[in-house]
């Protein structure tokens, strides 16, 4: 028998799904390289809608190759990089998300 999986849940002041969608990029961006992270499961949801779940990440297995990395409904083929690194020039942004998040401590 498999030990149950934990889910952390991680409230933020972040007000828009645009918002929320691109620090789950930079949170997958920066510690994607632990082990114990699945950032292909990540949802959204607002705080009082919590059982309304938004994906963030296609997560399609690859023939070998692991899973899709892009966006969830994303354009063309699955991949196992982000669009950034599949010929998109960093200088135009990254493709499939249009929102950046400004950190501001408290």
């Amino acid at each position: 028998m498999t030990a149950p999986r934990w889910i952390i849940h991680l409230p933020t002041t972040l007000t828009s799904l645009g918002d929320a969608s691109a620090l789950a990029v930079a949170l997958r961006d920066s510690l994607g390289h632990l082990g114990v992270l699945d950032f292909g499961e990540i949802t959204l949801s607002e705080e009082d809608a919590q059982f309304l779940r938004t994906r963030v990440f296609c997560d399609a297995a690859l023939d070998g190759a692991g899973r899709c990395r892009r966006r969830d409904a994303h354009d063309g083929p699955c991949a196992a990089v982000p669009s950034t690194e599949v010929g998109v020039p960093a200088t135009s942004g990254h493709p499939d998300f249009t929102h950046t998040v400004s950190i501001r401590e408290r």
